[in-house]
């Protein structure tokens, strides 16, 4: 009853939406087109098959209200929020860290070759294509550069999930995600520097040193808190993954308000590109797996592993660049256009069994016969 009250509410203030842009006055829409994307996300949670969405639109609200209102999110008091970004980050990375442990990292053992074609494609192929996605742009250096930069981040923790749904190798993608994340301290300046170093200045020393603090040291943190407190401070393990969704919204909203003239201008653009590079990281991904006959399951990883980045990283390092309200708006597109990518993927994917797991399942069935 609820789930079709909000779909009704959708409706209506969708057309009422549609309605101000036709005569002229979306500008006063903003009440609206917020309460649209409010209603959908409620009316997905409703919905066995869309749930998985409704974080992703809640998101979308949050940037809507940013777009309407960006004085409310960029400073108050004297404050500027975009000083809270560095910290939100090491908290969400301490939160990956507690989901970690350092049998994430035996896999390299156990699946050697996987690993190392996943690696090595993620660091090859996203920072190429959004180097020359971005040579072809048009667009201002600094907006240029964070596709360029999102394309140098490693991957996201968003992978594992997506792996999970789309019957991908779940433990080659956790090994994957976790030795790239390691070796982000040293790929992404490196990389920044070959492909964005025309674009904007690139201190690679700083840029590690950035990379460390925020990402290194807060998983170690975080692998520690697993080893040793992990179900003894039952609240922490239960609000960790709310926190992290929240930081990762409110660092989208802070960008998306501090870049609002920037992306009102370039922001269709802007959505198409970022979409490019994303669902090419997909396929080239996975005909990198084919290439080197790997199993299908483990292409399916190693398609989400490399098109899916860590666009919270990305948003931190160019926060620590200055250049939060350019070079971060390509890593504030990516992240929610992402995690809608994946679910579609994932979604497609889980109602196809790998050929492999039902070649497996016809064996079995056969010996028990």
């Amino acid at each position: 009853m609820m789930s079709k009250l909000f779909w009704g509410v959708a409706i209506l203030s969708f057309a009422a939406t549609i309605g101000m842009a036709i005569t002229g006055h979306l500008a006063q829409a903003g009440p609206l087109a917020i309460l649209f994307f409010l209603a959908i996300a409620l009316a997905f949670r409703g919905s066995e098959s869309l749930k998985g969405f409704a974080y992703t639109i809640m998101i979308f609200a949050a940037v809507t209200t940013a777009l309407y209102y960006p004085t409310y999110f960029v400073e108050t008091g004297g404050f500027k929020f975009s000083k809270l970004i560095t910290p939100l980050i090491q908290l969400i990375m301490f939160g990956m860290g507690t989901s970690m442990s350092l049998e994430d990292f035996v896999g390299v053992v156990k699946m050697p070759k996987g690993v190392l074609i996943g690696v090595v494609s993620h660091f090859a192929i996203m920072p190429t294509i959004g180097f020359l996605i971005a040579s072809m742009s048009g667009f201002p250096p600094e907006i240029a550069a964070g596709i360029i930069l999102i394309g140098c981040s490693p991957n996201g923790m968003a992978s594992n999930v997506i792996s999970y749904l789309a019957k991908a190798n779940l433990a080659l993608s956790i090994t994957i995600t976790a030795i790239s994340t390691m070796l982000a301290p040293f790929m992404t300046p490196m990389l920044m520097k070959l492909y964005a170093g025309a674009l904007v200045d690139i201190n690679v020393l700083d840029m590690m040193w950035d990379i460390f603090k925020m990402v290194i040291f807060p998983i170690g943190a975080g692998l520690l808190f697993n080893k040793f407190l992990s179900g003894k401070a039952k609240w922490l393990d239960d609000a960790m993954p709310l926190v992290s969704m929240f930081g990762i919204g409110f660092i989208i909203v802070i960008i998306t308000a501090a870049g609002r003239d920037k992306l009102l201008t370039i922001g269709p653009a802007l959505i198409g590109l970022v979409l490019i590079h994303n669902l090419s990281g997909y396929f080239l991904g996975y005909w990198s797996g084919r290439l080197f006959k790997m199993s299908e399951r483990d292409c399916r990883t190693i398609a989400i592993e490399v098109g899916m980045q860590n666009g919270g990283l990305a948003s931190g390092l160019a926060n620590q660049m200055g250049k939060v309200a350019t070079v971060g708006l390509a890593p504030a597109v990516f992240g929610p256009l992402m995690n809608i990518t994946g679910s579609i993927l994932a979604s497609w994917w889980h109602r196809r069994p790998p050929k492999d797991d039902v070649q497996e399942t016809q064996h079995v069935v056969t010996a028990e016969v």
